[in-house]
C-alpha cells in the first residue's frame, strides 16, 4: 500500500500497541472527541486519546502531560473494556505514528460512520472450527460485524476481520488465534 493510500487511522493489536508505547519517553492525553461530543460513552472512560507528541492538536478537551503509569492505567482500561487500538499516522510523514486512539461501537466515529476510513491491521483472526462450541461471546466485542450468529451458528467473514484481538480476548475456549495477514 502507497503512502498516499494509507488511512489516517489503522488497527492493532493491544500488544502492537504496548510496543508502539515503549518506543517513547513521553506522552500527553485528552478526551476523546467523539465521547466528548457525543456527551459520555458508556463503555469507557473520556480521557483516552493518548499522543506521543505534545505539538499534536487533541480532538478533545483536556490535554495534558501524563506519566508511563498513566499510560498503563489507560491500556488497562483498553483491555478491561474491550476498546480497538488504532493508532493514528502522522499527516506528513505516514510511515510515523502520532497516537493511539481506543475505539469502541458506542460512541466513537468510525464505528458510527462508515464513510470514515480505516486501515485493517498486520493480523487477521484465525478460529479452531473444531474447538469453537459457537458460544457467540466474540460476536459482541467485533465491532467490525466480522463475527455474527446465524442462528445458532458462528459465521465469520475474514473480509471484514481488523485483526483487533477482541475476539481472542473473550473466547472462554481459547479457540481464537491472531495470526499473521497473508
Amino acid at each position: 500500500m502507497t503512502e498516499q493510500n494509507l488511512a489516517m487511522h489503522y488497527v492493532c493489536t493491544r500488544e502492537e500497541a504496548k510496543s508502539l508505547v515503549s518506543k517513547f519517553r513521553r506522552f500527553w492525553v485528552s478526551n476523546c472527541g467523539c465521547r466528548e461530543g457525543r456527551g459520555k460513552c458508556n463503555r469507557s472512560r473520556m480521557d483516552v486519546c493518548l499522543m506521543f507528541r505534545s505539538d499534536f492538536p487533541p480532538t478533545g478537551s483536556g490535554f495534558r502531560e501524563i506519566t508511563r503509569k498513566e499510560v498503563a492505567e489507560i491500556l488497562q482500561v483498553e483491555e478491561d473494556k474491550h476498546l480497538v487500538t488504532r493508532p493514528f499516522r502522522n499527516e506528513k510523514n505516514m510511515a510515523e505514528t502520532d497516537g493511539i486512539c481506543f475505539c469502541c461501537d458506542d460512541c466513537c466515529g468510525y464505528f458510527l460512520n462508515p464513510q470514515e476510513k480505516c486501515d485493517k491491521g498486520k493480523f487477521i483472526e484465525k478460529t479452531d472450527r473444531e474447538i469453537c462450541n459457537n458460544c457467540g461471546e466474540c460476536v459482541e466485542v467485533c465491532y467490525f460485524k466480522a463475527r455474527k450468529m446465524n442462528s445458532e451458528e458462528l459465521f465469520i467473514d475474514q473480509d471484514k476481520c481488523y485483526g483487533c484481538g477482541l475476539c481472542q480476548d473473550v473466547c472462554p475456549l481459547e479457540c481464537i488465534k491472531i495470526v499473521q495477514r497473508i
